[in-house]
């Protein structure tokens, strides 16, 4: 299935069990209300069966590779089955390596390390920061925001065809944008980078957990996702795809576990041999617990199934998009245009208000949490805001106070855990914000637009 492709399914299922979901948070004009939490961009809450597992397994664990007691054997094979499902979940070739990282961005900055020398890397204004800082080692071509996939393709065919020589080159492409939340022509971005002798990384941190993702059908070179976007603890990632260039690269750690012998020499160095698996990237007593959770995850979403997945998420999409449809001063964000397919991120700006001050709000007296700030995308919220694309801009904070203009925007995000009454409650108070203004003063402190409790 192209992922510039929504899914249709026959139904929409019930919210997965996720925790967290009977939180209870005070307001600041009374009361207390259950916490709705839309803000999965950032990070999605762990799933209660992924949670129910690690706790199962947590008396067992013991040092991966490195023991011949029971516990130590056990965790290393659970570790290992886990590399062997997130294998199947990608959905990888059969040579492929399946690296566990600290997360997507870990994922990306090892292949930063891992590139042949003279290789050119082409990156798309639009990527998430974990995305565009990490190639600094390379000569980087950044490339302008598209506004449809077809010009998507053209400026990468393009940029490719205009590079003034025919080594190795990397093109690096996000699935969803964590702004947006619009799907990118992935499989025809990884066509056109092969074409030219190129190749591709998919960073899936916003679309693994949406979509099914196939690294074989999608014909990338290699994918990268996050365990905390996917419904998964904090601390674990992966890096998956072809073994030639983390072969040849030095370790992306260098240590125990990435060695396979070690000696000194009669002049007092030290001679190494590593790995040739994707252990030589994994130095160090590594996070089974992590690796664990995150396959978990891969086995809890694909029983429950994408396509209802989906579909549940699209109904959500449009009970917002639809809810706000009358109401004029919101300015949904987009590149490709309002009827794109895209998964449950939404960003926007509210006329006559500041991004933080109507966060802030939405937070203190509605017990809603989004997002507010450029979301790590600097290049792209300046892009869609209509300011200078260059201009610097601090990640997540606001730039000037309540009732004030503000450059930032407004991130609602959801998934397989989020219940309709969290996103109706969303949509009933972005009415009421708009047409009543806040019930309360506030002011900003250290860098945040807070609630004013001094009175």
């Amino acid at each position: 299935m192209s992922v510039s492709t929504v899914a249709a399914a026959p139904s929409v299922c019930a919210p997965l069990p996720v925790l967290g979901r009977d939180v209870t948070v005070p307001l600041v004009t009374g009361g207390e209300v259950t916490y709705a939490a839309l803000d999965y961009a950032a990070s999605a809450p762990a799933l209660q069966r992924v949670w129910d597992d690690v706790a199962a397994y947590a008396p067992y664990y013991g040092s991966v590779h490195r023991g011949a007691g029971y516990l130590s054997q056990l965790s290393t094979d659970l570790f290992e089955n886990a590399r062997r499902t997130v294998a199947e979940f990608l959905d990888c070739r059969e040579d492929d390596q399946v690296v566990f990282t600290r997360s997507t961005t870990d994922s990306l900055n090892l292949l930063a390390a891992a590139l042949p020398a003279d290789c050119r890397v082409f990156v798309f204004e639009t990527e998430h920061h974990a995305s565009l800082l990490p190639w600094r080692g390379a000569q980087v071509t950044y490339l302008d925001a598209p506004r449809s996939h077809r010009e998507a393709v053209d400026t990468l065919e393009r940029a490719l065809a205009d590079r003034d020589s025919r080594g190795p080159a990397l093109v690096c492409v996000t699935g969803a944008s964590n702004v947006t939340g619009e799907l990118w022509p992935v499989r025809e971005l990884a066509a056109a980078a092969h074409a030219h002798g190129a190749r591709i990384v998919l960073d899936a941190a916003q679309l693994a957990p949406h979509h099914e993702v196939s690294v074989a059908g999608l014909d990338v070179d290699w994918v990268a996702f996050s365990g905390h976007k996917l419904y998964a603890p904090f601390g674990s990632g992966v890096l998956a795809g072809r073994a030639d260039w983390l072969r040849a690269a030095e370790p992306y750690l260098a240590g125990g576990g990435a060695s396979r012998r070690v000696g000194r020499r009669e002049d007092g160095g030290v001679d190494v041999e590593w790995h040739d698996s994707a252990a030589r990237h994994e130095a160090g007593s590594p996070n089974v617990i992590g690796a664990y959770a995150l396959a978990s995850a891969c086995t809890a979403l694909t029983e429950a199934g994408f396509d209802t997945l989906v579909a549940r998420e699209q109904h959500l999409v449009r009970t917002v998009r639809e809810g706000l449809a009358d109401v004029p001063q919101v300015r949904f964000l987009s590149l490709f245009g309002d009827d794109a397919p895209r998964v449950g991120v939404l960003s926007f700006v509210v006329e006559g208000w500041n991004s933080s001050h109507f966060a802030a709000a939405l937070s203190a007296e509605y017990g809603i949490g989004v997002r507010d700030g450029l979301f790590c995308a600097h290049p792209l919220l300046r892009t869609l805001l209509g300011s200078d694309p260059q201009a610097q801009g601090e990640c997540g904070s606001p730039e000037s106070a309540p009732g004030e203009k503000s450059l930032n925007a407004i991130r609602v995000s959801f998934g397989a855990g989020t219940p309709d009454e969290h996103v109706e409650r969303f949509v009933r108070a972005v009415k009421e914000l708009v047409a009543d203004g806040a019930r309360w003063n506030y002011r900003t402190e250290d860098g945040r637009c807070v609630p004013d409790t001094s009175a």
